[in-house]
């Protein structure tokens, strides 16, 4: 696929989104990145320039996703590629000293993490699938970010290790039924990579995190897992599948 078209990158003002969001860009993309940050938001567009333009929504809201794909249509035309990349931790036990798990908790992770990609597939694929078709009769490629918590959840992350489950599970159907439109489905499963949300993580915590990666023993940089989003849009024989993207990190339970 070729990168001067339209992009719609949720948590795109930040971490891993940001990461996404820029190396499209670079590519020459355009892209709406869909954050509640405004500040962080505003901070970019003025980096980044006419190319980047924060829309503040809360993905876990149908209406507010429906209305901001909507003026990125009319402004832009169909949507060519998305990555699904806003997520909250929502840490929580089932049963701990303070009782049962809190059901809005798990309620807030599984409607952004989940949800929120639903929210923005469904607004998409209609205009993208009506789209021209480009070469192989490709109409756009969804990406959506699950972890490796997917994979090995540790004790507390029941509802975050839920809802990026469930996306590595969409990935085959969806990506089955998107083909005969045109369009591929992937999934990116990260490790731990050195973002803002590692910045008040005490320096041992982190060191830790790296000794648990084989090789390199290290956390990952962003602009890393930006390569593999290139490689994803570039290539059109990437669907279907989840890729890990950890240096062969594997977690403990705790």
């Amino acid at each position: 696929m070729h990168f001067d078209t339209t992009a719609v990158v949720t948590g795109g003002a930040s971490g891993l989104g940001e990461a996404a969001a820029r190396r499209l860009i670079d590519l020459g993309a355009t892209v709406a990145a869909f954050d509640l940050d405004d500040a962080k938001g505003g901070q970019l567009e003025s980096e980044l320039g006419e190319r980047y333009r924060h829309h503040k929504v809360d993905v876990s809201q149908l209406d507010q996703v429906e209305t901001a794909v909507a003026a990125v249509e009319a402004e832009h035309g169909p949507v060519r590629v998305v990555v699904n990349a806003a997520a909250v931790p929502a840490p929580a036990k089932l049963f701990s000293s303070r009782g049962p798990l809190p059901m809005d908790v798990f309620d807030r992770g599984i409607r952004v993490n989940l949800y929120g990609p639903i929210h923005v597939m469904r607004s998409v694929v209609p205009g993208m699938a009506g789209s021209d078709p480009g070469e192989d009769g490709e109409r756009g490629v969804i990406i959506n970010i699950a972890s490796g918590a997917a994979y090995e959840g540790q004790v507390g992350q029941v509802a975050y290790s839920a809802s990026k489950g469930a996306l590595v599970g969409l990935t085959m159907p969806l990506f089955r039924e998107l083909a005969a439109h045109g369009i591929r489905v992937m999934t990116v499963a990260p490790g731990a990579f050195d973002t803002p949300i590692y910045d008040h993580v005490p320096p041992a915590l982190k060191e830790e995190l790296a000794a648990q990666s084989l090789f390199p023993k290290r956390m990952g940089r962003p602009e890393e897992f930006g390569l593999l989003i290139e490689e994803i849009v570039r290539n059109p024989m990437h669907n279907g599948r989840t890729i890990r993207l950890d240096a062969g990190m594997i977690l403990g339970p705790s």
